[in-house]
């Protein structure tokens, strides 16, 4: 068995990759827990260490200068170790101060030589001797909320620009806290019910979803790790994201293009309400991504699904013009709805990038408008809250696209929980609308002619 203190210190070393390789937290800290073969214990300790470092590093930054006479003089390991035990410090109720400290001045001297180890003794000391400075020294409303909240300044004005300060700063501080996982039951196979109660059976803590007829939430335990995932009874997909199948309004025997489709959640869920009728192409730029949607195909036990590898802004070059009755298109986006899964990404992404994917999200929806017959449903969306590439994009397009018009019956066809939140024929979820990741849909008709 590993102990805490290989615990802590592989956090540091994992903090460290994230920032120089620019890799998500999410995807790196999976490969550590299986290469380190951690119990679930120090599994917990170590995902909180992570992701509450990356999550609350502004706040812990400004905790921290005061007692630091210049960080960037700090070698980087050295940072990342005093954030982490003042994150212990200060968010976590469990650990007591002072094992803390003794683990990070042992880590240090491990790692460094004794002045190393002396500062970092000195610095943690003198924060638990004399408190931490006031967040209330900050005059500025959004400096604040940026310094609270730990998101970049530009991100929070941008933010408080679009949706006014009070839905800015509830987005804010959801972003801080920890998504609950859910999952789609696969209703070809089973029931909701059934699938409870056979995860119910394994230990799992579920729940049927007050949102979603066909999701289900999961209080404790991982799903992917039940035999009912591995027999093909669901599927891991937040409920926000769920919606999307539901505004594409899928019937028996059509033919639907979901053009840019990894890792496959979509696809599958489009899939199975066709009832094994029709076909699912499913498209994405990336041969590994295309691998991964045929194992949840052939998971899930779906055999109307068919995939291929492309660029979709090059998708008539394959498809006949109005070759297929409903399109989704769940273009590439920010992300910034799923900031809770990935705490890294809000200190990576700059405004110019927000830019950059609205072209390629316009050139992607031009690309796939004339493959959609007359009267048929393009349902784009997004996992962003960010209006440039939501309604902006979308508006930009019908502009230019006179043989489209918004299909403002999107509403008829969502859940009663999820109606009051449709304006017309678009959907924006906040985060802390129904506790999911943030998500955008928009759904487009072509027009008769």
């Amino acid at each position: 068995m590993k102990t805490t203190k290989n615990v802590r210190e592989t956090a540091v070393e994992l903090l460290e990759a994230i920032d120089k390789n620019q890799s998500y937290s999410n995807l790196l800290l999976n490969k550590v827990i299986e290469k380190n073969e951690l119990n679930q214990k120090d599994v917990g300790l170590l995902t909180e260490l992570t992701y509450g470092t990356l999550q609350r590093r502004m706040t812990l930054d400004y905790f921290l200068e005061p007692f630091i006479k210049d960080n960037r003089k700090l070698e980087r390991w050295v940072l990342y170790l005093l954030r982490i035990t003042l994150y212990q410090m200060v968010f976590l109720d469990k650990i007591p101060d002072r094992a803390a400290i003794f683990e990070a001045v042992e880590i240090a001297k491990k790692r460094g030589h004794k002045g190393i180890s002396g500062m970092v003794n000195g610095v943690l000391r003198n924060v638990q001797r004399q408190g931490l400075p006031s967040l209330d020294k900050i005059t500025d409303p959004i400096e604040r909320l940026s310094i609270e909240t730990s998101h970049p300044a530009w991100l929070v004005h941008r933010w408080v620009n679009q949706l006014g300060f009070e839905k800015a700063k509830k987005m804010c501080e959801i972003n801080l806290t920890a998504p609950l996982q859910t999952a789609r039951v696969n209703l070809t196979k089973t029931t909701r019910e059934e699938c409870l109660d056979i995860l119910r059976a394994q230990g799992f803590n579920v729940e049927p979803s007050p949102i979603i007829q066909e999701a289900v939430k999961c209080l404790k335990g991982n799903l992917a790790a039940s035999t009912a995932f591995k027999d093909g009874l669901l599927t891991i997909q937040d409920e926000s994201s769920m919606l999307a199948a539901y505004a594409l309004n899928v019937q028996k025997d059509e033919m639907i293009l979901d053009a840019c489709a990894a890792p496959g959640g979509k696809s599958t869920h489009i899939a199975e309400k066709l009832t094994g009728s029709g076909k699912v192409i499913s498209l994405d730029l990336h041969e590994h991504k295309v691998k991964l949607i045929n194992a949840s195909a052939r998971r899930l036990g779906l055999d109307n699904i068919e995939t291929a590898t492309m660029d979709s802004r090059h998708v008539q070059d394959r498809f006949h013009a109005e070759s297929f009755d409903r399109i989704l298109l769940d273009a590439p986006c920010s992300g910034f709805g799923v900031m809770r899964r990935k705490p890294d990404m809000k200190y990576t992404k700059q405004p110019e990038d927000i830019q950059r994917l609205k072209e390629i999200q316009l050139e992607l929806l031009a690309a796939v408008a004339p493959l959609i017959k007359n009267d048929g449903l393009i349902v784009y969306s997004t996992c962003t809250v960010d209006q440039e590439e939501n309604e902006l994009a979308v508006n930009e397009f019908l502009l230019k696209n006179p043989d489209f018009e918004g299909d403002d019956s999107l509403r008829d066809r969502m859940p009663e929980a999820i109606k009051p939140l449709v304006d017309g024929h678009m959907l924006q979820i906040l985060p802390q609308d129904i506790g999911s990741d943030g998500f955008y849909i928009a759904c487009l008709r072509k027009k008769v002619h």
